[in-house]
């Protein structure tokens, strides 16, 4: 019989993660409230990507007290401040100074939960259904992506930007209650000598990995950076469908088939899912309706559905046990240098280009970064056996 998935710990953490993601989610409209301030495309990247600053200095420190404290801590500590920060974003008026205070403490809180919750996860779920596990425990993270965009259009017909604060720092108080039950899972290899968070992003067979979460993240920056601003500027669809058909199609992948890539193989299911992903990049550089949004919702909810349990999964085998939480850490930080880069970097291409330009070049990005891991990875993992082997 297969070892047990639903344990009350990993309903408990998934509860958690649900909560603090569904108010991470309605900042999916957060560039709307920016764009209402008087920014520009290039200002919105920079503001969206100076949560990512604070989120990588602080990633290393994230997953030493992991490795060395447990989650629990860091659980804990990351859902106080993410309350606290959430509240602040009511005292935010203008574009001055305050606003990048205010996106700095939002990234370190972020960081903290996002590290936290998913190694927590991986420590629950049985070894044999690692990919599986994490993908199931991604749907927690999935739907409301989904909910956000749609609950975030609801409060914005009726109400305005200071609701959409006050409901986001309520829904993180619910977070830190879903959490406080949570116990720190013992380690089973505390023998092993933990050599630290820089062997770890230096580790050969893991930094082919690093290359594709970076990949991943950076086309990703484009969807939360700027489909709020695309549907403003185009009239084309609205966040909540395209984001409705995307997190629908991936939570149904991972409810139907989340155990694929254990069976046949993580890479044979992980390739397709990124060239779904770029295809759906293809349909919005041509986009003029609302079907076209949502077929494009539809192809890169495949691709998210599958790529990244598939490349956390292989982080989390491939890293030493000891080291686990700096592993994790550093994979999670890649999303914030996606975030960081992506913003403006996705920003200049809308301005020498439009939005057309920006699609295309993230799927180029997709096809070009999946080809190279593709190569590297190879290479990496037959090093590594030759190394065993010697």
């Amino acid at each position: 019989m297969p070892e047990r998935l639903l344990t009350r710990a990993f309903v408990a953490v998934f509860a958690a993660n649900a909560f603090q993601e569904l108010a991470w989610s309605l900042f999916l409209h957060f560039p709307g409230y920016l764009h209402e301030l008087g920014a520009d495309e290039i200002q919105i990247g920079i503001l969206v990507g100076v949560t990512a600053i604070a989120s990588i200095v602080v990633r290393p420190w994230i997953g030493a007290a992991m490795d060395l404290r447990g989650r629990r801590q860091v659980i804990i500590a990351g859902n106080v401040l993410h309350v606290a920060v959430l509240a602040l974003y009511l005292t935010v008026t203008t574009l001055g100074p305050w606003i990048y205070i205010v996106r700095i403490l939002h990234g370190l809180a972020s960081a903290m939960l996002f590290t936290s919750l998913f190694t927590y996860a991986a420590d629950v779920v049985p070894a044999s259904r690692r990919t599986q596990g994490i993908a199931i425990f991604g749907i927690s993270g999935l739907m409301p992506i989904g909910l956000g965009g749609v609950l975030g259009d609801l409060i914005l017909s009726g109400g305005d930007f200071t609701t959409l604060f006050i409901t986001a720092a309520a829904l993180a108080g619910g977070a830190l209650l879903m959490a406080l039950p949570l116990r720190d899972v013992p380690s089973t290899d505390s023998a092993e000598k933990r050599r630290g968070f820089w062997a770890s992003l230096g580790q050969r067979d893991l930094r082919p990995l690093w290359l594709a979460a970076l990949v991943f993240s950076l086309s990703l920056a484009t969807f939360f950076t700027f489909l709020k601003t695309f549907v403003i500027e185009t009239g084309i669809g609205s966040v909540g469908l395209f984001f409705a058909v995307y997190t629908g199609t991936a939570v149904g992948l991972r409810l139907i088939a989340a155990d694929l890539p254990d069976r046949i193989g993580h890479k044979r299911v992980m390739f397709p899912a990124f060239g779904a992903l770029a295809a759906g990049f293809l349909v919005l550089s041509q986009a003029d309706g609302a079907t076209d949004m949502a077929i494009a919702g539809f192809l890169s909810g495949i691709g998210h559905g599958y790529v990244f349990p598939i490349m956390f999964g292989m982080v989390v085998t491939r890293a030493r046990a000891s080291e686990r939480g700096s592993a994790s850490a550093i994979f999670t930080a890649v999303f914030d240098v996606g975030t960081l880069v992506g913003g403006p970097l996705f920003g200049w291409t809308i301005r020498l280009g439009d939005y057309r330009a920006m699609w295309l070049v993230a799927a180029a990005l997709v096809v070009g970064g999946t080809t190279t891991f593709a190569i590297w990875d190879r290479r990496a993992v037959v090093g590594r056996e030759n190394v065993r082997a010697g």
